[in-house]
């Protein structure tokens, strides 16, 4: 689905402070080590938002950072939500405001060239973009034939692939932003799939008995690849390392949980304010649902990627063991519904449109993305479980004990960011504040 890009407007004041402040060096490199070097630019969430419209121009990019800078700086009514504003809108476009037209130019930290957006988290160019991709993409293992030291400019990019790969990794590119079913002409190939597979009169057909909605196909071929956590294995277990963790992993998450949202059919037709609303809204619940579902599972442990599981020891060993308990509760509930990945994905989507959130500025438009939603999954469970006709009920009477427990994940959070006690992103913390 192409993704429509929005210009953002004067008016809004109360969206544009709040979401653009991840930087490149704050992110988590492949050593498991934190660097943190200089204050990041404004707007964390906004410039998110606004690359990943050009996700499906530019071979479906999934992680990206904000663009909402203000001739260097932001006022003071427009500093929180220009970040989340931002990522729902299309950086590679031309900026359609004299505002963003006197936004100075980035330079790529990879090579120094003129930065056409933000791809994969950071800003870079269209070549180093390019690169990035189809090294993850092919799985290509490079050698540098020198000491590994060799200078990454714009004339000697080309040079050695090896440092200019460990550059990219260096500087905060996202391996899980590239999705990896796609390939050279992918957003082509995807495209033609989702006609191939919508063609019939019910959806895709994956099996003899297996047909369903359009929204709920295309919600599945949308869900974002499998996570890591990647903890480090020298550092012993504490508390310190499993909050630290869980808090990293968070943030990778939200990056990617961002660019998934605007693959939902109808989250981008609406205004930025409202998809950002809705995303500072439900993003916990988002993140919990994905943990329920990798857990169905198992029975006593929480599995929070698929390197990374707590059981109720570690829960209890690092204060835990409330949230531990309150989403072991929520586990079992799901699991006695048997709930399946189509069901799952729409559950997702239908946490994120009927977010909490308070201000919202089309209504109407948000209550029709929440109507066809609750249809596909009406839909879906009229044709594949048939025999259970209040099933679809029944799964929509869990989304407010998820949102009760996800209220108590980011209270626990929110505690311990006040305590000083592990480092958090600051895209991490920001969506904690809007929660809080």
């Amino acid at each position: 689905m192409d993704l429509t890009d929005v210009c953002i407007s004067e008016s809004l004041t109360y969206h544009n402070q709040f979401l653009l402040r991840v930087t490149s060096d704050e992110r988590l490199l492949s050593t498991g080590c934190f660097i943190k070097c200089e204050p990041c630019s404004p707007s964390s969430l906004a410039r998110l938002v606004n690359h990943h419209s050009d996700s499906s121009e530019n071979s479906g990019i999934y992680i990206s950072s904000f663009h909402g800078m203000r001739n260097g700086q932001e006022s003071p009514s427009a500093t929180n939500n220009h970040k989340l504003f931002d990522m729902c809108g299309g950086s590679d476009s031309p900026p359609k405001t004299d505002t963003l037209n006197a936004t100075p130019k980035r330079l790529c930290l990879v090579c120094g060239d003129i930065a056409s957006g933000y791809h994969y988290g950071v800003a870079s160019c269209e070549a180093c973009k390019a690169f990035f991709k189809r090294t993850i993409q092919g799985n290509i293992e490079y050698s540098c034939p020198a000491s590994k030291q060799c200078e990454i400019t714009k004339r000697r990019r080309k040079s050695c692939q090896s440092c200019r790969f460990a550059k990219c990794l260096k500087v905060g590119m996202l391996k899980e932003g590239v999705r990896l079913d796609r390939v050279r002409g992918g957003r082509q190939k995807y495209q033609r799939r989702l006609e191939l597979d919508n063609s019939g009169m019910c959806g895709i057909h994956t099996g003899p008995k297996k047909s369903f909605s359009k929204i709920v196909s295309h919600l599945l071929l949308a869900e974002p690849e499998k996570i890591y956590a990647m903890p480090d294995p020298t550092v012993p277990d504490s508390d310190i390392k499993t909050l630290t963790t869980l808090c990293d992993l968070s943030d990778r998450e939200l990056v990617i949980t961002i660019g998934w949202a605007k693959h939902i059919p109808g989250f981008s037709s609406l205004s930025l304010g409202d998809q950002m609303s809705l995303l500072q809204g439900a993003w916990m619940e988002i993140l919990l649902l994905g943990v329920v579902y990798r857990s169905l599972p198992y029975h006593d442990r929480l599995v929070y990627a698929e390197d990374y599981m707590i059981d109720e020891v570690q829960s209890c060993m690092s204060s835990f063991r409330d949230i531990y308990l309150c989403t072991l509760h929520l586990v079992q509930r799901y699991s006695k519904l048997r709930v399946d990945k189509e069901e799952y994905v729409t559950l997702k989507a239908l946490a994120l449109a009927n977010s909490d959130a308070v201000h919202i500025e089309d209504v109407q438009s948000v209550q029709m993305l929440q109507d066809a939603l609750q249809e596909a999954l009406q839909e879906y469970e009229s044709s594949q479980h048939w025999e259970e006709p209040r099933r679809a009920g029944q799964l929509l009477l869990t989304l407010p004990l998820l949102r009760q427990t996800a209220s108590k994940v980011v209270q626990h959070f929110h505690e311990v960011r006040l305590q000083g006690r592990v480092p958090m992103h600051k895209l991490f913390i920001e969506m904690l504040e809007a929660k809080v």
